[in-house]
């Protein structure tokens, strides 16, 4: 019982050791090349969750004008444009640039890259759990619930299949721009003179694509992801950004910071359970080697009378004890890592091995023994001190 007692303990501490750290890991390889999100106005927090992760629902959508503006700034060094709001079978589609796979280092699977109108490249994850091919036809929906339905007229072509990045590109699929104002403007008819400027094709050298002036001045996008050019920026940008009316700067690091303080409350009072467990297993082991004295102690007797020293009857009750909680500890170990990969392994939006140490490991092995030698040491000094004797004599 004070054995799993005490691996019960340390597979808490444990579990949440490796899950912040896992945590931690994939935010930063997410949010990696991404210094600042500029989204439309709301909370910080949510444009991140939604651009970065894609895990939660835009504050809106800001001008393609006021987005292009912005890139020109002297302290904006590159820039990728997101549109969002659809989805295929649960899973996100993404209007954005060639920059943006670029940002994660991806790599074709299969096909090529979406650059026609209404073409898409799937993420591996969405083209193994989905079935996707090459040549096959999405037909994308509002929102991310399955099923929801709503642009039926205009799927979109699948022509590439990413390889495996193990970020959150994996859960994507990737078209144009220009596909998603497809989508949603419906082919309606316009009013433009054919011989108008308003056709004219202008590049966006900042932002990556191509548009017309009259797409310039009317259509919409979700938010950028920006890569400062100095450390000035930094200080300097945001401010600027959240002086525009309809603009909202979140940075990834503060914002992912203060999602962990949000949730270190919890995380806290479960490594303080943690630690009251082990305190109890080791009062537990306490117990167990006090009542093992009081039973053995004719025969402890018998070997010291026999030739062993007192400190050898000491290391043989400290050996005990210690033995105790190094086998509880291995358990719990072992019980957390196997826990942790399943774990992993039933959610498909990570991609990675569950398998891994954590360095602050190494201080839960010394704090598993030094709590052994704690338990350990009263009942093996009450061995050592007791008198030979008496003991004989009342047997």
């Amino acid at each position: 019982m004070s054995v799993l007692l005490f691996g019960f303990g340390v597979a808490i501490i444990v579990a949440i050791l490796l899950t912040s750290t896992f945590l931690k890991g994939e935010i930063s390889k997410n949010a990696q090349g991404v210094d600042l999100v500029v989204g439309a106005k709301g909370s910080p927090l949510q444009i991140i969750l939604a651009s970065i992760f894609h895990i939660d629902f835009p504050t809106g959508n800001i001008s393609l004008e006021d987005a292009n503006n912005l890139t020109k700034n002297r302290l904006v060094k590159s820039a990728i444009p997101l549109s969002l709001g659809d989805s295929y079978q649960g899973y996100r589609i993404v209007g954005t640039s060639s920059g943006y796979a670029d940002l994660y280092g991806a790599q074709l699977l299969s096909g090529e890259w979406f650059s026609d109108e209404m073409t898409a490249t799937a993420g591996a994850t969405v083209a193994k759990n989905l079935g996707i091919s090459l040549g096959d036809e999405l037909e994308s929906a509002h929102g991310l619930a399955e099923g929801a339905g709503g642009h039926e007229e205009h799927p979109f072509k699948v022509v590439g299949i990413m390889e495996q990045t193990g970020s959150v590109l994996d859960q994507l699929i990737l078209v144009s721009i220009q596909s998603v104002w497809e989508v949603h403007a419906g082919h309606e008819e316009h009013n433009h003179d054919e011989n108008s400027d308003m056709h004219e094709t202008i590049a966006l050298e900042r932002l990556g694509i191509e548009v017309t002036k009259e797409q310039l001045a009317t259509e919409d996008i979700t938010s950028l992801l920006l890569k400062y050019r100095s450390p000035m920026a930094a200080v300097q940008l945001p401010r600027i950004v959240n002086g525009t009316s309809n603009l909202q700067a979140a940075s990834p690091p503060y914002e992912t910071a203060r999602l962990f303080n949000i949730i270190g409350v919890g995380v806290d009072v479960v490594n303080v359970l943690g630690l009251v467990i082990i305190i109890l297993s080791a009062t537990s082991v306490f117990i167990a080697l006090i009542n093992s004295l009081k039973e053995r102690k004719y025969e402890l007797a018998i070997m010291r009378s026999m030739g062993a020293s007192q400190v050898k009857i000491f290391l043989l009750i400290m050996t005990e004890g210690i033995v105790l909680t190094i086998i509880g500890s291995m358990c719990g170990f072992g019980l957390a890592h196997m826990g942790f990969v399943i774990l992993v392994g039933t959610m498909e939006q990570i991609q990675a091995s569950g398998m891994f140490f954590v360095p602050d490991e190494y201080y839960v092995m010394l704090g598993s023994l030094a709590v052994g030698i704690f338990a350990s040491i009263i009942p093996a000094f009450l061995a050592y001190k007791s008198d030979i004797s008496e003991t004989l004599s009342k047997a």
